[in-house]
């Protein structure tokens, strides 16, 4: 199972990525910019200091779990666009939300639920975007 390493298309991961990074750029900081602040209990606007982690990983976060995703469709021998569009579902709800709400279940974040119902859409829209790139590209 686990041959299909080399037969992963770097290009269509690297699309993939880029792709996520746009979309994950329009939604955080022009679709629900304000309502994630206030899903993080920073409600006062007040600017944030910001640390290159900020920035790179999510980046690197997308790579990982978008060539784990390559790995997955080739090893499953996914190469219908219908099939990249489920296999995006079934990871997205299964695995990206999930553990989205997971990691919110945490004394630190003051509105978990709502933390999860802003961020699980995310994730699931992009799994399936990435999925269908990959699918489209390979």
């Amino acid at each position: 199972m686990f041959d299909v390493l080399s037969d992963i298309n770097l290009f269509a991961v690297l699309i993939a990525v880029v792709v996520s990074g746009a979309l994950g750029g329009l939604y955080y900081a022009v679709i629900i910019a304000k309502p994630y602040l206030v899903a993080l209990g920073i409600e006062d606007g007040a600017p944030l200091e910001r640390a290159p982690v900020d920035s790179f990983g999510p980046i690197v976060c997308t790579l990982v779990a978008t060539i784990t995703s390559a790995v997955l469709i080739e090893a499953l021998d996914i190469t219908k666009a219908a099939d990249g569009f489920v296999f995006g579902l079934i990871v997205g709800v299964g695995y990206l939300a999930s553990m989205t709400f997971q990691i919110a279940i945490n004394p630190l974040f003051p509105r978990p639920l709502y933390y999860g119902l802003l961020n699980a859409p995310f994730f699931i829209v992009t799994s399936v975007v990435s999925s269908l790139i990959y699918v489209a590209i390979s």
